[in-house]
């Protein structure tokens, strides 16, 4: 039985329910890893022309995993295994907290996409830290995509910041500051610059380990573009783009909570990265995310300048065969167009 004989019946479930689902089975290989071997050799692509040296490590291939399916590092096995080149755990918090109340995800089947209101449900940064220690380092890179917990006031949100640094900084390849989920009350109100200074100037006093911002696709394209601008002059090793939409227009029955992701989301997404790629292509590392299903889609933000593209919502419509779907989609586009390797189709159409 193939993925799609299989997803009508988990479109049946609970969306929430059939997530958990997914990753109980998914857990099973996790403690038995040669399960997997199968899955290996069937989705992970290890061309050379796909590989890259970011942030001196080796990323097997541009699609990786975004940060919110494997919320407490519990799955980097599973996700190679899907041909993921990288994985993206969290969003972690300080402490343990439940989330939302539930319901608080739902799909939008016409518009393959997904709404969530789930307001970072994790198992805290104890929990995560002692499986990365497992894992860490592993055969791809792992990024940690940190943020504050409900409970802590906006004043001092740095301080939940500061906790994750120190915590991860030696855990991972990559950091990921999240003030952009529509999901915590208050997150959003950090993406100003006078928060990015001071949370930059503190993070570079703890770790040389390379930080990245991700930022919303709701943001006016100037204001978009200056904190990015002022994040990397900050001390910002890239630039993640974007996370979920509060436009509720972009789909037909919305509701009035959470963000969208998925195909609903992909122009939008697009249209932002591509203006802050227009100023910061060639000055620091530009990830995209928001809205890709496809091997094209995934190239097309390679040549507006993404170094590396990430995956969720398609994965709940596609199936986990879409990592190596994208990838050999991509050696073919590369090959049409006479590139030798994805490097140098990275920013092709800003050149």
């Amino acid at each position: 039985m193939d993925y799609d004989d299989l997803k009508p019946l988990l479109f049946k479930l609970d969306p929430e329910y059939a997530h958990h689902l997914a990753t109980a089975l998914l857990g099973v290989g996790e403690t038995v890893p040669q399960l997997f071997n199968p899955w290996v050799r069937r989705n992970f692509v290890d061309d050379p022309r796909l590989h890259q040296r970011i942030f001196g490590t080796l990323f097997p291939n541009p699609v990786g995993l975004a940060a919110g399916f494997d919320k407490d590092g519990d799955l980097i096995r599973s996700m190679t295994a899907m041909g993921f080149g990288f994985t993206e755990v969290g969003t972690v918090t300080p402490k343990p907290q439940p989330g939302n109340p539930t319901p608080r995800l739902w799909r939008h089947v016409a518009e393959a996409s997904l709404q969530n209101a789930m307001g970072f449900n994790n198992r805290g940064s104890l929990y995560m830290e002692r499986k990365l220690k497992k894992r860490y380092p592993y055969v791809t890179p792992i990024g940690v995509n940190i943020g504050k917990n409900k409970t802590t006031p906006e004043n001092e949100a740095l301080r939940d910041y500061e906790h994750g640094i120190r915590v991860f900084r030696n855990l991972c390849d990559y950091l990921v500051i999240n003030i952009s989920s529509p999901n915590t009350p208050g997150l959003r109100d950090l993406q100003n610059e006078t928060f990015i200074k001071a949370l930059f100037d503190m993070a570079r006093s703890l770790t040389e380990k390379p930080i990245l911002l991700k930022i919303a696709p709701d943001m006016e394209v100037d204001e978009a573009v200056a904190l990015c601008t002022g994040a990397v002059e900050a001390g910002a090793d890239g630039i993640i783009a974007t996370n979920t939409s509060i436009d509720y227009s972009l789909v037909k029955e919305p509701k009035e909570v959470g963000g969208i992701s998925g195909r609903a989301i992909r122009e939008k997404s697009f249209e932002l990265f591509n203006a802050i790629a227009a100023e910061l292509f060639g000055k620091t590392t530009l990830v995209s995310v928001g809205g890709i299903d496809s091997g094209y889609e995934a190239y097309r933000r390679i040549r507006a300048g993404a170094s590396l593209v990430q995956v969720l919502t398609g994965l709940i419509f596609k199936g986990p065969g879409l990592p190596g779907s994208i990838n050999r989609t991509l050696l073919k586009l590369l090959e049409k167009d006479g590139f030798g390797s994805i490097t140098e189709a990275v920013g092709a159409d800003r050149r």
